[in-house]
């Protein structure tokens, strides 16, 4: 475990913990692949929220993480730094190619500076490699991959997240993802071997609402605590029941046994959903 305990200096201080971060190398980024990102959340020129429980958090510089791959086939590289990103759970890595470009790619669980990878065809089935889906083995884990071919990664990216695979059938690899859910995956996608970094991040205690806050989180309170014009639960006298057949969200939509998938033409790749029911 790489969690640290904060001295009980207050007693606020005393449940709190943190990561160690003894897995980075650097703690500055490369400057060439960062750049400043507008924010737009919480409140516009117009003063309306446009974003929910987000705002007045720490300044942050966005790292241009490469998830496509596509021009960097049959060309190794090498791990020079694993750094921090601030824009998401899972750490980052350095790579510099044989034709000295350098990219930022998602870290794996055990990268290390010095470390050599690539992306092709017919790579081995190593950590770090990135191969075809329908070339790993069953029963090997793998992140950072390709909902449809020729895409960008767009799955398992979050810190400590992983995919099995369960089977090679057909044209399709079927993978359980962490959640328990088992999707086909066409086999031309890509995915890299391995699980990612980080995965003590869901460990850790934040505790206070200050450190909440400089991560750009902002309060969220029941739909009874608010005023009637924010949300159909408003109450008039504490936590007063909401006085209807089924809880609704603020937008007075069902909140419980309402479908809310929009993505319906991704739904035939879905074998059994996170509960184990199958998808018809």
């Amino acid at each position: 475990m790489w969690i640290k305990k904060f001295k009980p200096t207050t007693p606020w201080r005393r449940h709190m913990t943190g990561l160690t971060f003894e897995e980075l190398t650097v703690t500055k980024p490369y400057k060439p692949l960062v750049i400043k990102l507008k924010k737009h959340a919480w409140r516009n020129s117009a003063w309306r929220i446009t974003v929910r429980h987000q705002g007045w958090g720490h300044a942050q510089a966005y790292r241009l993480i490469d998830f496509y791959f596509l021009d960097k086939k049959e060309i190794p590289a090498k791990v020079e730094t694993i750094e921090y990103d601030p824009y998401r759970t899972a750490f980052i890595a350095l790579v510099c190619y044989v034709d000295w470009e350098r990219r930022y790619v998602l870290a794996h669980k055990t990268m290390k500076v010095g470390d050599t990878i690539i992306t092709s065809e017919t790579a081995k089935p190593i950590d770090g490699n990135r191969l075809l889906i329908g070339e790993i083995p069953t029963w090997f884990t793998i992140y950072n991959v390709e909902a449809i071919v020729g895409q960008w990664a767009s799955m398992i990216r979050s810190a400590g997240s992983y995919g099995t695979i369960v089977s090679q059938e057909w044209e399709y690899t079927n993978v359980k993802l962490a959640s328990g859910e088992l999707r086909k995956v066409h086999k031309k996608c890509y995915a890299t071997v391995w699980k990612v970094s980080n995965q003590d991040h869901s460990a850790v205690v934040i505790w206070k609402a200050w450190r909440s806050r400089r991560k750009w989180i902002r309060p969220t309170v029941l739909g009874k605590s608010m005023n009637p014009v924010d949300h159909p639960h408003w109450g008039w006298e504490w936590h007063s029941p909401i006085w209807m057949k089924a809880p609704k969200t603020p937008w007075g939509k069902l909140a419980l046994w309402a479908k809310t998938r929009r993505r319906k033409d991704t739904s035939k790749w879905i074998i059994k959903n996170r509960k184990g029911q199958k998808v018809k």
